[in-house]
């Protein structure tokens, strides 16, 4: 039981194929670049054991590099490879100690690389087409990605999900949002192939499935893989996938085929109406409706003034009315929980006090 009754849901354990959560709060990806060696390190496996501890049902980490030499675009972000893989395992063994389960992200940059960054200089940032200026994440020139690069960049995820699966994690996700590279095979304005990877919304989304399948293949059918996807890009926040429910179904549906057991529907502000003339349902709503998979929904909860920047932690009232017309399964909280380890634990027993108030300094601490 919660502190308000109306919360309840989400302290309830969720079966997701194999693996049972505990309760519906995630924990969501938030890169924080404390890994200078690209490996984990003993206070990265206690910052996600904390979380565990304090009651998150499901973890899902920071943003990790598939290894490819074109993944990275930032320092001190941490790698998904034989290199990182006792880094990883301590992580997973602190979580399952607290009681918690957890995936990691697997991210490709995309156009966000420049030419002239580790771990390979000569490779620059590249993408489904050549783009340049505001829609590329760097804001340099990028190149369209050939044939080999796409099956090596398939490959590399399929690794990383193998390893994932080895060293324990209980599922992986695919960073599939904000203008990184999956997101810009979806998304027209910067995919604009003429071969079976470009053209119409599934020929768009057939890079991701090439990625799921790949997984698919190298885990086994039961291995939990979520998919996170965005309309908004870091490119341009009015941008838009979908500009209808079908539309969205035209991308949704043969991720769904392909193998995905998730959705992670990500928007600044989760409760809004994703399509304005259609409803009060959200993005999780109708991705929920549309696939029939669980949706994780996140986007501002546990934040004041509508999750924007710098903003003190809040109620969860803005969460109320989607939480009970069920329009998803789990709720993601990003900031919040930086800000404040025992996050779940205070939502559950006001008693031990007001959750701490989140700035932009928390990105300078582990803990």
């Amino acid at each position: 039981m919660s502190a308000d009754p109306r919360l309840d849901r989400l302290f309830e354990p969720l079966r997701i194929g194999p693996l049972t959560l505990p309760n519906r709060i995630v924990m969501a990806p938030m890169s924080r670049y404390f890994c200078p060696d690209g490996r984990p390190h003993a206070a990265v496996a206690n910052y996600y054991g904390r979380r565990a501890a304090a009651g998150v049902g499901l973890i899902l980490t920071e943003g990790t590099y598939v290894p490819h030499p074109s993944a990275a675009a930032y320092a001190g972000v941490p790698w998904l490879d034989e290199d990182a893989a006792a880094g990883w395992a301590a992580v997973v063994d602190a979580v399952h100690a607290a009681g918690g389960r957890v995936f990691p992200q697997l991210w490709h940059t995309g156009s966000f690389r420049r030419a002239g960054l580790p771990p390979d200089p000569a490779v620059p940032g590249f993408g489904p087409s050549a783009t340049g200026g505001p829609l590329s994440g760097s804001g340099e020139t990028v190149r369209a990605m050939t044939d080999g690069e796409i099956a090596d960049v398939v490959d590399a995820f399929a690794r990383a999900a193998a390893l994932a699966r080895r060293l324990g994690f209980d599922g992986v996700e695919i960073h599939g949002a904000h203008g990184y590279l999956i997101d810009a095979f979806l998304w027209a304005a910067t995919n604009r192939r003429t071969d079976r990877r470009g053209g119409d919304l599934r020929g768009r989304t057939r890079f991701a499935c090439d990625l799921v399948r790949a997984i698919r293949a190298a885990t086994d059918p039961d291995f939990p893989v979520s998919f996170r996807f965005s309309q908004w890009k870091q490119q341009d926040y009015r941008a838009r996938i979908a500009d209808t429910p079908a539309e969205l179904a035209e991308v949704l549906e043969p991720l769904t085929e392909a193998g995905v057991t998730l959705l992670h529907c990500s928007t600044r502000r989760l409760w809004e109406p994703a399509f304005p003339g259609h409803g009060d349902a959200t993005l999780a709503g109708w991705a929920r409706r549309i696939s029939g998979l669980p949706t994780i929904a996140v986007g501002g909860a546990g934040l004041d003034r509508a999750g924007l920047n710098d903003a003190a932690p809040a109620s969860l009232d803005p969460v109320l009315e989607p939480l009970a017309r069920g329009e998803f399964d789990l709720l993601a909280v990003g900031r919040a929980l930086l800000a404040d380890p025992l996050w779940v634990r205070k939502l559950r027993d006001p008693t031990l006090g007001p959750p701490a108030a989140y700035d932009r300094t928390m990105l300078d601490t582990l803990e």
